[in-house]
């Protein structure tokens, strides 16, 4: 694997909180990635030009989060073959449903994944596991992570049974 896999776009580095949890995921399962600033309003020919070339330049998956109109993901979409996962981004107005709807609601023939408002860890271990369709690797950590998850509910729960609501929660 030469070159990022994955690229993370955002809209703005306002959005680099959420973005950052993608890139986290990434990196925790050796993925190679790059994260950058693309806005589709502000740099039309840099979103442009990013589309163009993700195949080209090795991209396997491109994960595009964004907030209010969330032009980017879809816009992304129209101009590559690439696979687009799309991350609305937390509103302060409407909370995010106005991203979520702009970025779930594509035409036809222009699908983007689209994940839960500030999903960014999701749209990480979605990539991850598309990828491991092609590297075995990448989908072996992701079954060990997905052992982990079960791991640490099981945990939870004895914990739970084991000494009741009020000192779980810590009111006892």
């Amino acid at each position: 694997m030469n070159g990022p896999l994955v690229g993370i776009i955002m809209g703005s580095d306002s959005d680099l909180p959420v973005m950052n949890e993608a890139k986290e995921i990434l990196d925790s399962f050796g993925v190679a990635n790059e994260i950058t600033i693309v806005s589709a309003h502000r740099t039309t020919k840099r979103m442009v030009r990013y589309a163009t070339t993700a195949r080209k330049r090795g991209m396997k998956i491109i994960i595009a989060g964004a907030g209010g109109a969330a032009h980017l993901p879809g816009m992304v979409a129209s101009l590559t073959v690439v696979p687009v996962i799309g991350v609305p981004i937390k509103t302060r107005n409407l909370d995010g449903l106005d991203s979520l709807l702009s970025v779930a609601q594509m035409p036809p023939g222009v699908p983007v994944a689209t994940m839960a408002i500030n999903g960014a860890r999701n749209a990480g271990v979605l990539a991850c596991e598309i990828l491991g369709t092609k590297y075995p690797d990448i989908a072996i950590s992701v079954e060990r992570y997905k052992r982990q998850l079960e791991r640490s509910v099981l945990r939870k729960a004895r914990k739970l049974e084991k000494s009741g609501v009020a000192r779980y929660i810590g009111r006892a």
